[in-house]
């Protein structure tokens, strides 16, 4: 990870280090606007436990398990947020069939019953395909919210080793201070981090067990069997938690050094009458009651990201919100770890909150406050029922004020940027303009960028903030359905893992000062094709995303490449498609040209992987099958459909 910038000279010159811009063009500074950042990380905790958030009850169906969650990733793309933290181990159990944990009980209902699906897998996919990150979230002691062993399935490892469990105000909780327990909590973790694609490991803010006035945490003789060179039993507490922090970090970044990790502390570190260097608050301190040292995890450079619960308002005397945001704003500054904000829109509008909660725009005066600490890199919001129930109009304020364009995720890590994609067509119609462009490499997402009007030279304030960013994509095409009749130039820019940003293609201009070209991919609308053609992404040299295949058959089966075509005239017809030596040597296209279709058998095994013109053809005006591939061929191997371009000459 880079550090965070900290004047407006740092802050363009890390501008200018993440988006390639040429050298040339770096001389002045743009004027930026604080209400369209272009990076800021944007997401909502999605609770498990108790069935909080999802699934919203016990024992629901697979589809209508998946239908709740499309619905929560659903939400969070049209509050443009680009990240979920989703808990997929709430209770020392599992969302994905861990071989060392139990099914968790909140899927089931049943505490080790399998829920007929892949639920980690499942969430995954479905966030990469709206370009959301999804960063799991473990809690890494608790067993149960009761402190009944008999109660866990018979196989449960606190069942099995109950050596390492202790009862503490009513819960049961994993001891931190025993070694195994340390290395079986990692073990657990790290089983999700290796086998799914993940983008983050987020731990809450439960460590040792918040304080229950009367008790006392059972662990004095673990105490005396591992706490030797320990002055007291908190700082040997501290140390546990320390560990599995620190080894945590090391394990994650070891097997995949793009995965984000990043812990969500209690607001409140120490307070300053207790240490000088704690905040100026007068409120429960993490470091004693729950023995969670987190500004040690921040100046050791142990965690991506801290996202401190600041659920308090401005103003409030024990511990205001400005005054928090301020003091972790110090604590960061000058480390690489990014500062992000916990925000709690469960007490917007919520019954017996204070007053200050029942003002609509408290929550947007937070980011406001955020605006003054270049240190805050985002927030997120606990938890997802309290965003979606928008109460007094809260979330709907802030989203006005701060969240009007969409936003890239901060950049992190060490990697290079990925090579500059290429707009391959823009087209202007009744729905908007269709854009499709082409990668080079393999980069992970892409950004779209739209400018009024035709400017000679791409500007580098274009991309300085998020004003003329349109969306983020994952995929190779976009239709921009809000570009109002006009001119507008398009740029592309290319996004790696680590949100390391290429430089912008070159400029596409649609409507008055632009030609039509339009490509059709086999994944677009445009596209139709029977149940005998399949799907595939096995050759490296496919359009986009995948591409279609059949066998020959005597019947003609085409697939069809549906196009608008704005006026009769002479177009040029290009097609893509994957070679393979046991592909078909002599596919027939089909041109439905004014005079009448036409047949172009092109010989499949060779030639792939780039534009191939079948040649130019008269065509009229209109919304129609343009293009389809035929499966009536005698000739052996299988028949491509993948993407077809055509240019008006």
């Amino acid at each position: 990870m880079t550090a965070l910038p900290r004047t407006a000279l740092a802050v363009l010159a890390a501008l200018l280090s993440i988006v390639a811009i040429p050298s040339g063009a770096r001389a002045a500074a743009c004027a930026t606007d604080p209400a369209t950042p272009k990076r800021q990380l944007r997401a909502m905790w999605i609770a498990t436990v108790a069935n909080i958030d999802w699934p919203s009850r016990q024992g629901l169906s697979v589809s209508a398990q998946q239908a709740e969650f499309r619905a929560w990733l659903d939400l969070a793309v049209s509050r443009r947020m680009n990240a979920v933290i989703v808990q997929v181990r709430p209770t020392a159990d599992a969302f994905w069939p861990s071989p060392h944990e139990p099914w968790s009980q909140w899927l089931t209902g049943t505490q080790g019953a399998d829920p007929g699906y892949d639920p980690l897998a499942f969430m995954v996919s479905e966030a990469h395909a709206r370009n959301l990150e999804l960063h799991a979230w473990f809690n890494p002691y608790r067993i149960a919210n009761h402190d009944d062993p008999s109660r866990l399935v018979s196989s449960h490892p606190a069942r099995r080793n109950p050596d390492w469990r202790f009862a503490y105000g009513g819960k049961l909780y994993y001891n931190p201070g025993i070694p195994e327990v340390r290395d079986f909590i990692e073990d657990a973790i790290m089983d999700a981090v290796t086998r799914y694609d993940i983008d983050g490991v987020h731990l809450d803010d439960y460590f040792y067990p918040y304080p229950v006035s009367g008790q006392a945490i059972p662990d004095s003789a673990t105490y005396a069997r591992y706490g030797g060179g320990f002055a007291t039993i908190g700082d040997w507490r501290r140390n546990n938690v320390n560990l599995l922090i620190r080894e945590l970090d090391q394990r994650i970044h070891a097997a995949k050094p793009w995965v984000s990790f990043g812990v969500s502390p209690f607001g409140i570190w120490r307070n300053a009458a207790t240490d000088p260097l704690g905040s100026a608050t007068s409120g429960l301190q993490s470091y004693d009651a729950i023995y969670a040292d987190s500004r040690l995890w921040v100046k050791q450079g142990w965690v991506d990201y801290i996202a401190p619960q600041i659920y308090w308002h401005i103003g409030y005397g024990p511990a205001a919100y400005e005054v928090l945001t301020a003091w972790w704003s110090d604590v960061v500054r000058g480390t690489a770890v990014h500062l992000v904000i916990g925000q709690a829109a469960y007490r917007a509008g919520a019954s017996g909150q204070d007053a200050a909660w029942q003002d609509p725009a408290e929550l947007s005066d937070h980011l406001h406050v955020n605006r003054g600490h270049p240190e805050v890199v985002g927030d997120v919001y606990f938890s997802a029922k309290d965003v979606r129930a928008d109460r007094i109009g809260g979330f709907s304020t802030l989203a006005a004020a701060h969240y009007t364009r969409p936003a890239l995720l901060p950049a992190r890590g060490s990697g290079t940027a990925p090579a500059t994609p290429s707009i391959t067509s823009a087209t202007q119609g009744p729905g908007g303009v269709s854009l499709s462009w082409q990668p080079s490499g393999s980069p992970v997402s892409y950004a779209v960028y739209r400018v009024a009007g035709a400017p000679p030279a791409a500007d580098p304030c274009f991309f300085a903030d998020a004003r003329h960013l349109v969306t983020t994509t994952r995929r190779t095409t976009f239709t921009d359905a809000s570009a109002a009749s006009g001119t507008y130039t398009y740029y592309v820019t290319a996004l790696s893992r680590e949100h390391r940003e290429s430089s912008p293609s070159a400029g596409r201009t649609v409507g008055s000062s632009g030609s039509f070209s339009v490509v059709i991919d086999n994944a677009d609308p445009g596209f139709t094709a029977g149940s005998a053609w399949g799907t595939s992404s096995y050759s490296s040299q496919l359009h986009g995303s995948d591409y279609r295949f059949a066998s020959p058959v005597a019947a003609s089966d085409p697939a069809w490449f549906r196009a608008a075509i704005p006026s009769s005239g002479t177009y040029r017809v290009e097609v893509w498609y994957p070679s393979n030596s046991g592909y078909n040597s002599a596919t027939p296209y089909i041109v439905a040209a004014s005079g009448g279709n036409q047949v172009i058998n092109v010989d499949q095994r060779t030639g792939g992987g780039q534009w191939r013109s079948l040649g130019t053809f008269t065509l009229a005006a209109g919304t129609s099958n343009v293009v389809g591939v035929s499966r009536w061929t005698s000739t052996t191997g299988y028949v491509i459909a993948d993407a077809v371009r055509i240019t008006k000459v």
